[in-house]
């Protein structure tokens, strides 16, 4: 199976600073998710990024966990989060990952 993870920044591309609370981006990338009816978890990590012009920037990143979703679902969801997050880019990574459940029998 393949797990991708979509690293979303949170400073606003024009402004290069984040405009609402972390929580507010949170709410909209769930709801992207549901919108496409993906499975999905998420964390929140500080980062930073290098800009097309060079500039560094220290920033709060949502990063988007997909495991075994079409990668053109992946790339749908990745644009509209740029969109919405009013981003230069987002980053994707894949990685080939063995899954297994484990679950208790009564």
């Amino acid at each position: 199976m393949t797990e991708t993870k979509v690293y979303v920044g949170l400073n606003d591309s024009v402004e290069k600073k984040q405009l609402l609370e972390t929580e507010k981006y949170i709410n909209v990338l769930r709801n992207v998710c549901y919108a496409y009816n993906t499975p999905f978890s998420f964390a929140v990590e500080e980062g930073g990024y290098i800009h097309e012009s060079g500039e560094y920037t220290k920033e709060t990143t949502l990063v988007l966990t997909l495991i075994d979703v079409d990668r053109t679902k992946v790339n749908e969801i990745a644009k509209d989060l740029c969109s919405f997050f009013h981003q230069e880019s987002v980053l994707i990574t894949e990685n080939l990952v063995r899954t297994y459940y484990v679950s208790e029998t009564l």
